[in-house]
């Protein structure tokens, strides 16, 4: 009778249990995987999928404020000699806050993500075991509590003793990292090219080439003439413009290390980023660039208030500081759309010596590239006062700054179109406009077409010619790149080939991209997007493109990039489609491009606060606080090939247009992967 009364009793248990996990899955399905953080530390992740209607309790929720009802979720990881728990299990999504008059509940709906963070102390393959308790309602009441019991694998970790007895012993090194090849090769990687903090005059270095690469953005350019003009008119002797051009470059000095620094330290890096890719920011740049542009073609005269001058003229003795700082100030100001993402990759790579000296050492060497230049153009104002009759040919001067700055003003105009997907500003119209513009140059040059303030042009000069023939050239040029011819020239500034009325299927009929023809490229077909000349593919979100190239087992080339990245757009240009390079990214790569100023909002589920990078709102913010947190460098074009964990098989470069090194650089990450 016992037998028989205990075989019952463990057929209704088992019963009980099979019912409770039918209605468990009816109502819920778990996901678990581990998060790597470091070769150190992971998150284990709990991720749930619940039925519409129904909500699992926050770990904020607290029973006594909500009528003593809903079950805190409980997560247990289960003892295990390789690991240690670092804090409690913690949420990444923000409860929602349900009110019945004095009683709060929090609780997720339809999505819910717990984190575990733990240290690993062990080099070796081996399974986390873990246990759940948690209960699900709706508005008519709860379910019975579920207990489930899940694992996730950890393996490919590199703890620090163990990194450190690698150096010292290289056959402790073959038993250690017997389990992957991949970690194997992150292993030499380490050890190669250990982390190191940069000398203050690398970063000073850096600072400066930087400074110079801002200095040829057509952001900066067209300032130039601005500052010609303000020193013309202040400068009565030489002796007063060398030393009014000298306070201008000090004050470039001073308004870029004082407010690079202390923006930085306001917003994190990713608030530079953001400014320069904001859409008030853009429009207003682009408003600025066409009033500059009216103001030099004579439409009106651009003039400090009635007041401002007055208190200059009053400082006149102490040389009219308040307007050469004005100036450099606006500088400053108009040209940040530009400069902000090369300053955000200077302090980005200063910030990681852990000091906001270094910062300040690398905006030092970025402001005094910008100075040197200005300052020197500020002084010659005073020679072009004594040139004669030097009035007119500064009026055509004028005038041709003027038209090349309305054709500038569409790249601010441009970046805002690409960056929210607006779609209004196709690369057809870019480059028409462009095309009329410096056609009506070279023809206002011949001296075809004059100005209200224009002097008649009795003898046409070399010169004059020479520069109508370059912009009438320039013009014949852009002329096919209306129907989809490529345009290396203007990459970067005009919107990529791609992102024409219809990618110019209609001209080209639809390039080969070299995909292999099966189901799971027709799975994909509608994530994968083309670049260049549209004979590449890539994905714009990293799980998608995971997913793809595990089940093609090829490598990832991970491409950190940006909407108005000039560089990023040469590289797709130019690189990409070179014979020896496209076939090879066609047929062995998954690319991945991710666009660090998308400002596409990202879902409520996913917006959060990253204590580095500021509040991570936008699929920018998320791919921007990825470059950062992994690789601690922020400028685009950013690569790296990596394998399907994610870890790394190559070091990272930039802009490369040398195509034996981007030959080589995927040579390297391919034979790492086939490893």
């Amino acid at each position: 009778m016992k037998s028989i009364f205990f075989s019952l009793l463990l057929l209704f248990c088992s019963a009980s249990i099979q019912a409770q996990n039918s209605l468990m899955d009816d109502h819920i399905k778990w996901n678990f995987s581990l998060e790597k953080i470091d070769e150190t530390h992971a998150n284990i992740v709990y991720q749930a999928k619940i039925v519409e209607g129904f909500h699992i309790f926050s770990l904020k929720h607290d029973p006594s404020k909500a009528d003593f009802t809903g079950i805190v979720p409980e997560f247990k990881v289960r003892k295990n000699a390789k690991i240690k728990t670092i804090g409690g299990p913690f949420e990444t999504m923000a409860a929602m806050k349900h009110l019945d008059g004095e009683w709060v509940s929090m609780y997720f709906e339809k999505k819910a993500i717990f984190k575990q963070k733990i240290e690993v102390l062990s080099a070796e393959e081996f399974n986390i075991d873990f246990d759940l308790f948690f209960q699900l309602c709706d508005e008519n009441g709860c379910l019975p509590p579920f207990d489930l019991a899940g694992k996730v694998k950890a393996k490919g970790f590199l703890p620090i003793a163990d990194v450190d007895t690698l150096k010292n012993d290289s056959s402790v090194e073959k038993n250690v990292v017997k389990s992957s090849t991949t970690q194997m090769k992150q292993a030499e990687i380490k050890k190669e090219k250990p982390v190191k903090k940069e000398s203050n005059w690398v970063i000073f270095i850096a600072g400066f080439l930087a400074g110079l690469v801002a200095l040829i953005t057509p952001c900066m350019f067209p300032m130039i003439p601005m500052t010609v003009t303000f020193f013309t008119k202040q400068s009565k002797t030489r002796r007063e413009g060398i030393f009014k051009a000298l306070v201008y470059g000090v004050s470039i000095i001073l308004i870029y290390v004082t407010f690079g620094v202390a923006f930085t330290a306001a917003t994190g890096p990713l608030g530079l980023n953001g400014l320069s890719t904001n859409v008030w920011m853009n429009l207003l740049f682009f408003g600025i660039f066409v009033l500059f542009a009216f103001s030099f073609l004579g439409a009106f005269e651009i003039q400090l208030p009635a007041s401002w001058v007055n208190k200059m003229d009053k400082q006149a003795d102490r040389g009219g500081f308040l307007g050469i700082f004005f100036m450099a100030f606006t500088l400053g100001l108009v040209s940040f759309s530009c400069t902000g993402p090369i300053i955000g990759s200077l302090l980005v790579t200063a910030s990681t010596t852990g000091s906001y000296f270094t910062p300040a050492i690398g905006m030092t060497g970025f402001s005094l590239a910008l100075a040197i230049p200005f300052t020197l153009f500020a002084i010659f104002p005073g020679w072009l006062n004594s040139l004669p009759q030097s009035g007119g040919w500064l009026n055509s001067v004028k005038v041709v700054l003027g038209l090349a700055e309305l054709a500038l003003a569409l790249k601010f105009l441009s970046s805002v179109d690409l960056a929210y997907h607006w779609g209004i500003l196709s690369r057809e119209w870019f480059v028409g406009i462009w095309f009329v513009l410096f056609l009506v140059m070279g023809i206002y040059l011949l001296g075809k077409l004059r100005f209200s303030h224009d002097s008649p042009i009795e003898k046409l000069s070399v010169t004059r010619f020479m520069f109508a023939l370059v912009a009438l050239t320039f013009s014949v040029y852009l002329l096919p790149g209306m129907f989809g011819a490529p345009l290396k020239l203007i990459d970067g500034i005009a919107p990529p080939r791609t992102h024409s009325e219809d990618n110019f299927r209609y001209v080209n009929g639809g390039l080969d991209t070299g995909f292999e023809k099966d189901s799971i490229s027709d799975a994909y077909a509608a994530e994968m997007h083309p670049v260049g000349d549209g004979s590449i593919l890539v994905f714009h979100d990293l799980i998608t493109g995971t997913e793809y190239a595990k089940k093609k087992n090829l490598p990832i080339l991970l491409d950190f990039t940006g909407h108005a990245c000039q560089n990023c757009r040469k590289t797709e240009s130019t690189v990409w489609t070179n014979d020896e390079i496209r076939s090879t990214l066609q047929t062995k790569f998954v690319i991945v491009s991710l666009y660090c100023d998308d400002r596409t909002p990202l879902p409520k589920s996913e917006i959060r606060f990253s204590k580095k990078n500021g509040m991570i709102k936008t699929v920018g913010n998320k791919w921007a606080d990825l470059q950062i947190e992994k690789y601690q460098r922020f400028q685009q074009p950013l690569y790296v090939v990596i394998d399907h964990e994610g870890n790394d098989l190559t070091e990272t470069i930039g802009y490369t247009p040398n195509i034996e090194e981007y030959k080589a650089f995927l040579t390297k990450g391919l034979n790492a992967f086939n490893k």
